[in-house]
Parts: C-alpha cells; sequence; structure tokens
C-alpha cells in the first residue's frame, strides 16, 4: 500500500461553496470538470448558518470539537451533534440550517454517491492498527489526538495531533500497512462503486 502524508499545517483554508463558512480542505479526489469524486475537510462554524448544497453526493459529518451543533432541515428533521463525536448523515441535495453555540468544528465527507461508497468510523488508537490492501479502497485518517506512525514505512512516517494519512492500494505493493501509537482516529473507508 502506498502511505501519503498530509501534515495539518498543510490544509487549505477555503470558504463555503455558498460563502456562509469557512473550511480547511485536507483532500480531495477530482472527477470530471470541476466535480470531484470525494472531499475531506474541517468546517469552522461560529455562527448559525445555512450548509451548501451538494446535489448527487452523500455527505456524513463528525463533531471534532466545540459544544455540539444543531442541523435543522427543511422537511422538518432535526439532527444534534453532540460531543465528544456525534455524527450525521445525510444527503447532499438537503442544505440544513446549523445552528451553534459557541465555535465548533466538524469533520466533513462528501462522496459522489454514484462513484463512491464511504463509511465513516471513530476509533480509539490503542497499539497497532492492520491495513490490507484491497482494490478500488482507499483509507483516510485523522488523528484527532495522540501520536501515530508507520514504522514499516521506508521514512516511518510520523504522524501528530490533527495530521491525515491516505492509505491507497498499489499493484506493485501488495504488503499490508501497520500503523502504530496512541489516541484517537477518525477513519474514512472510500471505495470506489463499479460502474
Amino acid at each position: 500500500m502506498h502511505a501519503r502524508h498530509l501534515p495539518s499545517f498543510e490544509f487549505q483554508r477555503e470558504r463555503w461553496r455558498n460563502g456562509a463558512g469557512w473550511t480547511r480542505a485536507i483532500l480531495s479526489a477530482p472527477a470530471a470538470g470541476d466535480a470531484f469524486a470525494w472531499r475531506a475537510s474541517i468546517a469552522e462554524i461560529d455562527q448559525d448558518c445555512r450548509f451548501s448544497a451538494f446535489p448527487g453526493y452523500e455527505r456524513q459529518l463528525i463533531l471534532l470539537s466545540g459544544e455540539g451543533a444543531r442541523l435543522a432541515f427543511d422537511d422538518g428533521r432535526e439532527c444534534v451533534l453532540e460531543p465528544p463525536h456525534g455524527r450525521a448523515a445525510f444527503a447532499g441535495e438537503e442544505a440544513p440550517q446549523c445552528s451553534v453555540e459557541g465555535r465548533v468544528q466538524v469533520f466533513n465527507l462528501i462522496a459522489d454517491r454514484g462513484a463512491v461508497a464511504i463509511e465513516l468510523l471513530h476509533r480509539p488508537l490503542v497499539g497497532p492498527m492492520v491495513f490490507f490492501p484491497e482494490a478500488g479502497v482507499q483509507w483516510l485518517l485523522l488523528l484527532i489526538s495522540g501520536r501515530a506512525g508507520l514504522p514499516d514505512a521506508p521514512n516511518r512516517l510520523a504522524l501528530e495531533q490533527g495530521d491525515a494519512l491516505l492509505l491507497s492500494p498499489e499493484a506493485e505493493s501488495p504488503r499490508r500497512l501497520v500503523l502504530s501509537g496512541g489516541g484517537e482516529i477518525l477513519l474514512a473507508r472510500i471505495a470506489t462503486r463499479d460502474r
């Protein structure tokens, strides 16, 4: 497998599509034109606002910090992201109203529902975690707290709190990768759909 280190100081701060807030972009997988297959970012929300609409996409969110957020959808549904790591999943066509008390940070994973299947997991990291190569599957890891590394990687890759890591299968490197350390991580499993 191939490992790509994404240090937190390289995350690009960008305006939301609707201009109502800011996000720190971790990584985006391009598709045709201006579209993307999937995108991961950390939304910074310090006031009530409406989320941007992403027709044709699925969204999954996990609260990273703050006192929580309430999402109100146009059909009357509500979802509360409660500390420490409340989550929500909804269609990109929906653009809920978000209410906050103070500043929150939310991990935001958006994927083209016709091209990619996503699964978002929150896990403790206690000792080694093994990743096996799987055709069409990438793993994006965000280290929420603690420290971690790939001791068997050629450069003994080390992650600090807030860093991300992209693991991708490689035909010329079919071996597994072992992540070691201690703390908390978010794991995003990103699988290409057969067309």
